[in-house]
């Protein structure tokens, strides 16, 4: 079973479904309300569980009552919660906004989330002695960078999601072994609105390169060879949030397993295929026989 570590977020999302979403100081009125557990290092974590993965979840929660759900649902998953920390005060929350399209727009406040600073030597252990290391940057940049370097010093093969985009220092990207921007971060990081240039330029920061579409699949590069779209199964979206986590973790069990790249990219699309015709982030997401069933 691939042991895959995740340093990153844990958040409470609160979700509201609207016909559309508001325009800058407009009130519309929404069908529904949720709060479903999420933030991006807790979805690709389950999402790498159900997948098959032996998961480890690194980071922190409140001491608020989100903060007790959102453990037991990470241990629901099967997820190790011994490192993920319990700080004084409120958890992580991200207030999101669903459209009939299935788009969505994000709001994360960070809460206990902010006091990971740092990792100490259980965290470093852990990150050692895992297959993959998954990490995305709604924690503080200095755990992440942290995390990072004691992964690449142990030959540990690391994904770094940039979101929330930001620039990446370079004592970070020379620990990365494949970036997973979308296309407006990758848009973000090189200045480049085109997909194919955006991931020609990142090659030159980290060995390769996956820039996802959302509907049109995802555009993977790496150095020495040739870029490669792969398109994205056709499927009516109902919620898209929970999409490009759900397409993280589940590559990163496959690329555990030594699949071939693209065996591993069609198995991560038909998960964040799946996904996406549910509502809800974590809830949405597929388990194995599912993924393989598609």
């Amino acid at each position: 079973m691939t042991g895959i570590a995740v340093l990153g977020s844990t958040n409470m999302d609160l979700v509201a479904y609207v016909a559309r979403a508001p325009e800058p100081g407009e009130t519309v009125t929404g069908r529904e309300f949720r709060t479903v557990p999420g933030g991006k290092g807790a979805n690709q974590a389950v999402a790498a569980a159900r997948a098959g993965g032996n998961v480890t979840m690194i980071g922190a929660v409140g001491d608020d009552v989100y903060g007790a759900q959102l453990r037991a649902g990470l241990e629901h998953a099967g997820i190790d919660t011994d490192l993920l920390h319990t700080a004084e005060g409120p958890s992580g929350t991200a207030h999101i906004v669903v459209d009939d399209t299935g788009a969505n727009s994000i709001v994360v406040i960070p809460g206990a989330n902010g006091t990971v600073t740092a990792i100490g030597p259980g965290e470093m252990a852990a990150i050692a002695g895992a297959d993959l290391l998954l990490l995305q940057l709604e924690l503080p940049l200095s755990a992440v960078v942290e995390g990072a370097r004691v992964a690449h010093a142990q030959g540990v093969r690391t994904i770094l999601t940039p979101s929330p985009v930001l620039p990446l220092p370079s004592e970070l990207l020379d620990c990365v072994d494949l970036l997973i921007p979308n296309q407006h971060e990758a848009a973000a990081l090189t200045g480049f609105a085109d997909p194919l240039a955006a991931a020609r330029h990142l090659l030159s920061q980290v060995p390769a390169v996956i820039v996802t579409l959302g509907a049109k699949g995802c555009l993977y590069a790496a150095r020495g060879g040739e870029p490669v779209l792969f398109p994205a199964p056709e499927v009516t979206a109902v919620d898209t949030t929970g999409a490009g986590d759900t397409f993280v973790g589940t590559l990163a069990v496959a690329l555990g397993e030594r699949r071939p790249v693209p065996e591993a990219l069609a198995w991560a699309s038909s998960a964040a295929a799946l996904c996406v015709q549910r509502p809800g982030a974590s809830a949405s997401m597929p388990y194995r026989t599912e993924i393989d069933a598609a």
